[in-house]
């Protein structure tokens, strides 16, 4: 914790030195996001944040201790976030934004990164793309939501961010070798024995 109230108080000037990615600022503080856990350098490029999400801190070491971790992009204090710490934070942000509409470029910028540097990254730590590791999620939660609800095809679909009723059944059957009716018709048939 900081010395002073003061500090950690989001001020005007400091949420107007975020938004317009004032330089000068970088030596004052470090801000950090608490739906993302990212803390950044006021100077970051990435999104703006929404400002009851943001937290300041005196400098980076206070923000990592309050379990923040520095942005990909802006590199706060120097330090950079590890490959594999990073593609953690990219699949907790999948699996808490699974039913949102997700693509490359939004990852990037929730998650710090450039789209091709994210891209390269989670393939490279994780073994599949950001894209298919989605639709692993999705497909999960989908056949969840198939053994514990009454919904239809596409409301399920629709839950998990497949809006798409005919690509939603041909990637659920591509990914289980069931249609979506199939595998609910066939939880219902087991949950009877």
């Amino acid at each position: 914790m900081s010395n002073t109230e003061d500090v950690l108080q989001l001020t005007d000037e400091r949420w107007q030195a975020i938004t317009q990615n004032d330089q000068s600022y970088d030596a004052i503080f470090i801000y950090a996001v608490t739906s993302t856990g990212i803390c950044c350098r006021p100077s970051c490029k990435s999104r703006d944040p929404k400002k009851e999400n943001v937290r300041i801190f005196n400098d980076v070491d206070e923000a990592i201790s309050e379990g923040f971790r520095p942005c990909k992009r802006c590199k706060p204090g120097g330090l950079d976030l590890p490959d594999e710490e990073w593609t953690e934070q990219i699949k907790e942000f999948i699996h808490a934004h699974y039913h949102e509409p997700l693509s490359l470029e939004i990852l990037a910028d929730m998650c710090h990164g450039s789209p091709y540097h994210l891209q390269r990254t989670f393939k490279r730590v994780s073994g599949i793309t950001p894209a298919e590791y989605i639709q692993r999620v999705r497909i999960t939660h989908a056949m969840k939501e198939l053994s514990t609800n009454r919904k239809s095809i596409a409301e399920v679909g629709f839950t998990v961010g497949l809006p798409n009723t005919p690509y939603f059944i041909t990637l659920f059957k591509n990914r289980t070798g069931q249609t979506p009716k199939q595998y609910q018709m066939e939880v219902q048939t087991n949950d009877k024995k």
